[in-house]
């Protein structure tokens, strides 16, 4: 068990049943997910790119991850269905918290002019989705060993729980330590 998994469960679980008003704990809003998703750029051109960027997804999260395919082609991009243009990983238990334990208190605040994430970027379900335009602001990622095609490959991560709206999501993030920008309105 994590520090964040410990904490969530001895604390942060009491303190939402609080301020949310829910007394049964199984309807208390948790962490279900976070799915990495990363679209590699000139994979058409070059096929090594997909296995630079597969390597550092690796390095990232931990686990190996899923190629994904293109669903239909498009002319305009010299794509044809069946294409492999893309990763994803799916983080669960563990490897999960201690992602989003990495995400709060190393990788955010790596970042140049950051002053929070935006409150905005929540779905109706209650679950977050934040962008990044480069991966190297992970610790993992040596920028002086990483191959040119990588520098600038952007990635999505999309934390999955189970609130109910954009309210109880914004509640459990930011009882988790999520930075949020300060003085912008929802």
């Amino acid at each position: 068990m994590t520090n964040l998994q410990k904490k969530f469960k001895e604390e942060i679980l009491s303190r939402l049943s609080k301020e949310l008003g829910i007394a049964n704990r199984q309807a208390i809003p948790s962490l279900s997910k976070i799915v990495i998703n990363v679209g590699v750029r000139n994979v058409l051109a070059d096929k090594k790119n997909l296995e630079v960027a597969l390597g550092a997804l690796e390095q990232i999260t931990g686990q190996k991850p899923k190629v994904t395919a293109a669903r239909k082609s498009i002319a305009t991009f010299k794509l044809r269905e069946g294409d492999k243009i893309g990763l994803m990983v799916t983080l669960r238990g563990n490897r999960m918290y201690d992602f989003y334990e990495k995400l709060v208190n190393v990788v955010l605040p790596r970042l140049r002019d950051f002053h929070g994430v935006k409150k905005e970027s929540f779905d109706n379900m209650g679950n977050y989705t934040l962008g990044f335009t480069d991966s190297s602001v992970f610790p993992e990622i040596d920028v002086g060993k990483i191959d040119t095609a990588l520098i600038g490959q952007g990635l999505e991560i999309t934390i999955v729980t189970t609130a109910k709206n954009k309210d109880e999501g914004y509640a459990l993030l930011q009882a988790l330590g999520m930075p949020f920008q300060k003085g912008v309105k929802n």
